[in-house]
C-alpha cells in the first residue's frame, strides 16, 4: 500500500500503481474532471502517471500556475500536429509553454506563416482538440530517439537529444503525433476549448545569433471561450496602457539606435519621476539603518570569476574592455554584490558592528539579445535599487523579517495591494545549477521559510527557482489589469561571504563569516517606471508625478498673473508649469488631459479680480476657486493623501 500526503496534511493509504486521476476520482468526479496536472513529491507529473512509492499530492488546475502551464505545453504540441500536416517539410525545434500561452519555434524552409493564416491554424487545432486523443508519455532509448528523428533529418532535435545526459528519452504522443519531451500534459486535446494565435516573430535557434534563424509562433489556449474572449479584451486595454506608447506621449524616455538598443534614454520628466522614485527608497533606507555606497561601472573581470557569477552568466555579459596592459581585462559591471562584498572586506568588523547595510542606487549591463528586447522592461543597462546586508547567524531571521517589512512598505504606498509571496529553493534533481554546500543551502531555505512565517505571508514553493548561490523570496504582484508581475527579491547568500572571504570577530575574538543577504524591492528601476506605467495608465500618485498642476493663462493680459501663481507655488515646493501659448483655453485643456496632469489652474479676468485660481482636476471635474494659500494647502493634503493611499 501506498501512503500519500496532501496539501492539508490529511494522510490516505492506495494501491500502488493508482494515478493522480484516480486519486481525484477517489475524492469526488468533480474534482477528476478540472484536474489537469499533478505533483508528486516535488515532481510535475501526468494525471495518468503511475505512483510505485510513499510521496505527498498536490493537485493543479486552471487556477494554478502549473496547471495552466502543463495547459498551454500541451497546446504547444496540438499546435506542432497542426504545422506538420500543413507543412510537411518543417522542422519543429522547442515549444514550451510562456507565461501566457505558449510558442513554438519552427523551421519551415522556403516556406512561410503570417497572421493570415492563423484562422486555419486555428479552426484546425480545435477540430483536431475534439477528437479527444489522450496525451501520453512514453520512454525511449538515447539511441531510438535518435534514429526517430534521423529519419525526419531534424538536426535540431538531434542536437537537443546528443545534449542530454540521460540514457532514457521521453516522448509524449497524441493521435499521430510525437514530440520529444520532458513531461507535464493535460489528461487530453478535449480540454482545450478555444485558441488564439498571437502573433509571428523571428527568433535564432538557442537564442544564438549566429545561428539560423527560425520562425517563432506565439499563441495562447483556455479550457472555455468566455475566458479567451476576456483576455482578448483584456489585452486591448493592455495595448492602451503600454508603457511604450505612454512613455512616449508623456515624454519620460526614448531610445536611439545611435546609442545602441536596449539602452534608455531618460527625457526631463522621466529623469524627475525616477530621481522621486529614489527620494522616496532612500528616505526609507535612511529610517531602516542603510548606508549608502557608489561602486564604478566597470570591474576587473576577476572579480566576477571569483563571485561565480562569470562562470555562470558569462555568456550574457559584454565582451571584456582591454587595458593598455595586457594581463588586465574588466567587464561592464553585470551586477552588483561583488563591488559591495570588497566595500564590506575594507575594513575588519566586530559582532558590534553588524549587521552592516548597504545600498546602491548601481547600474548595470548585460547583453540581451536584440529580439529580447522590450521596452524598459527588457534592456541592455539598468539601475537596480541594490542592497546587501552582512549580518550574524542569530540576526538573519530579524533582518530578513524587517526587508520584507520594507518591501511591502514599497507596494503599498505605490498602489500595488495585491500580491503572492513565492519561496524559490533549489532543484533537488540538479545540483549542478547552484554553488555551495548541501549544510549552506540548508540553513538559507529553513531561514527564508523561518521569517517569511514570521511576518504571516501566504506563501507557495517553487523548487528549481532558486538563485544559482541561494535561495530567495520573490513578490509577484497583480497590476489594475490582474497581470503578475516578479518584483520584490530577497535572498540569503553564504556563498558569497565564503568566496571572498568575509570575516567578522565574534564575541570570542574569533574570525566568524557573515550571512549576506541581497534585496531589491523594484528590481530595477527601468522596469518598475514601465510598471508602474502601465498600472496607473500613466496617471500617477501627485506625490510622485512631476508635474501636478498646470497654469493656463486665458489670455496674454493674464500672463502676468499667471507668472506670479507659478513663482508662489515652485517656492511652496509645489511643481507647477505654466502653459502661456498662443492657443484656445480648449486645446491648452485637451493637451493636459492628454499629458495627465493631475490638476489645472484656469487664470483670466475673474480670477485676476478675484486674486483666485480656478481649479480643475484631470478627468473634468471643477474643483472651483481658490487663492493661492488655499491651492497651496489643498495641493499638500492631496499629495499626502496619495503617499498613504
Amino acid at each position: 500500500m501506498l501512503k500519500v500526503s496532501f496539501p492539508d496534511g490529511a494522510i490516505k493509504h492506495y494501491d500502488e500503481g493508482i494515478t493522480p486521476f484516480q486519486i481525484a476520482e477517489s475524492i469526488s468526479n468533480s474534482l477528476s474532471k478540472k484536474l489537469l496536472s499533478a505533483s508528486y513529491n516535488g515532481k510535475q507529473v501526468e494525471s495518468n502517471t503511475e505512483l510505485n512509492e510513499d510521496g505527498k499530492i498536490e493537485f493543479h488546475f486552471w487556477d494554478d500556475l502549473k496547471g495552466k502551464s502543463a495547459f498551454w505545453h500541451s497546446s504547444a504540441h496540438l499546435f506542432a500536429q497542426i504545422i506538420l500536416e500543413l507543412y510537411p517539410k518543417s522542422k519543429l525545434t522547442i515549444g514550451p509553454p510562456i507565461e501566457n500561452g505558449f510558442y513554438y519555434d519552427v523551421d519551415l524552409g522556403d516556406e512561410s506563416i503570417s497572421e493570415n493564416d492563423f484562422e486555419k491554424i486555428e479552426k484546425m487545432m480545435i477540430e483536431e482538440a475534439r477528437k479527444d486523443h489522450k496525451f501520453t508519455l512514453r520512454e525511449s532509448s538515447k539511441e531510438e530517439a535518435l534514429n526517430f528523428y534521423k529519419k525526419n533529418s531534424n538536426q535540431y532535435k538531434i542536437e537537443l537529444i546528443k545534449g542530454l545526459h540521460d540514457e532514457k528519452i521521453t516522448f509524449c504522443d497524441h493521435a499521430n503525433f510525437s514530440d520529444l519531451c520532458k513531461g507535464g500534459h493535460i489528461p487530453s486535446t478535449g480540454y482545450i476549448k478555444a485558441v488564439k494565435l498571437l502573433n509571428v516573430a523571428g527568433a535564432y535557434w538557442r537564442g544564438n545569433e549566429e545561428n539560423k534563424q527560425l520562425t517563432r509562433i506565439y499563441g495562447i489556449s483556455f479550457p472555455k471561450q468566455k475566458l479567451l474572449t476576456e483576455y482578448l479584451s483584456l489585452m486591448e486595454e493592455a495595448k492602451k496602457r503600454d508603457h511604450r506608447v505612454i512613455g512616449k506621449k508623456l515624454k519620460l524616455f526614448t531610445f536611439s539606435k545611435q546609442v545602441g538598443l536596449g539602452l534608455p534614454l531618460w527625457l526631463p520628466k522621466g529623469a524627475e519621476l525616477r530621481k522621486r522614485l529614489e527620494e522616496f527608497l532612500n528616505k526609507a533606507q535612511k529610517e531602516a539603518g542603510y548606508e549608502m555606497v557608489i561602486s564604478p561601472h566597470i570591474g576587473n573581470k576577476k572579480l566576477y570569476e571569483t563571485s561565480g557569477h562569470f562562470q555562470k552568466y558569462g555568456e550574457s555579459s559584454f565582451m571584456p574592455i582591454k587595458s593598455p596592459s595586457s594581463d588586465e581585462e574588466f567587464l561592464l559591471k553585470p551586477m552588483n554584490c561583488p563591488h559591495h562584498c570588497e566595500i564590506y572586506k575594507s575594513e575588519q568588523w566586530s559582532y558590534r558592528d553588524l549587521p552592516k547595510r548597504y545600498a546602491e542606487f548601481g547600474t548595470v549591463y548585460r547583453y540581451e539579445q536584440s529580439g529580447e528586447l522590450h521596452g524598459l522592461t527588457r534592456v541592455r543597462g539598468f539601475t537596480q535599487d541594490d542592497a546587501h546586508i552582512f549580518c550574524a547567524q542569530d540576526q538573519l531571521i530579524d533582518e530578513f523579517e524587517k526587508v520584507i517589512d520594507l518591501v511591502l512598505h514599497v507596494f503599498n504606498t505605490l498602489g500595488f495591494k495585491n500580491y503572492e509571496v513565492q519561496i524559490s529553493l533549489k532543484d533537488k534533481e540538479n545540483n549542478d545549477k547552484y554553488i555551495g554546500t548541501d549544510e549552506m543551502w540548508k540553513l538559507s531555505e529553513e531561514a527564508i521559510i523561518k521569517a517569511t512565517k514570521g511576518k504571516k505571508l501566504n506563501y507557495k514553493i517553487e523548487y528549481g527557482e532558486a538563485a544559482f548561490y541561494g535561495p530567495k523570496l520573490d513578490f509577484m504582484v497583480k497590476d489594475a489589469l490582474n497581470r503578475k508581475w516578479q518584483l520584490g527579491t530577497i535572498q540569503v547568500d553564504y556563498n558569497l561571504p565564503e568566496r571572498f572571504d568575509l570575516t567578522f570577530k565574534n564575541k570570542e575574538n574569533k574570525d566568524e563569516r557573515p550571512v549576506m543577504i541581497h534585496r531589491a524591492p523594484f528590481g530595477s528601476l527601468e522596469r518598475f517606471v514601465a510598471i508602474l506605467i502601465e498600472h496607473t495608465a500613466g496617471i500617477f500618485p501627485l506625490w510622485l508625478t512631476a508635474n501636478q498642476i498646470i497654469l493656463i493663462s486665458v489670455g496674454e493680459k493674464h500672463e502676468k498673473y499667471a507668472e506670479k501663481v507659478s513663482d508662489f507655488l515652485e517656492k511652496a515646493e509645489i511643481r507647477a508649469t505654466l502653459d502661456s501659448r498662443n492657443e484656445t483655453v480648449g486645446k491648452k485643456i485637451r493637451d493636459s488631459e492628454q499629458n495627465k496632469i493631475p490638476y489645472m489652474g484656469i487664470i483670466g479676468d475673474k480670477e485676476i479680480k478675484n486674486n483666485s485660481i480656478s481649479i480643475r482636476a484631470l478627468g473634468g471635474d471643477d474643483i472651483g476657486e481658490m487663492n493661492i494659500d488655499e491651492l497651496i494647502n489643498f495641493i499638500k493634503k492631496e499629495e499626502e493623501k496619495s503617499y498613504n493611499n
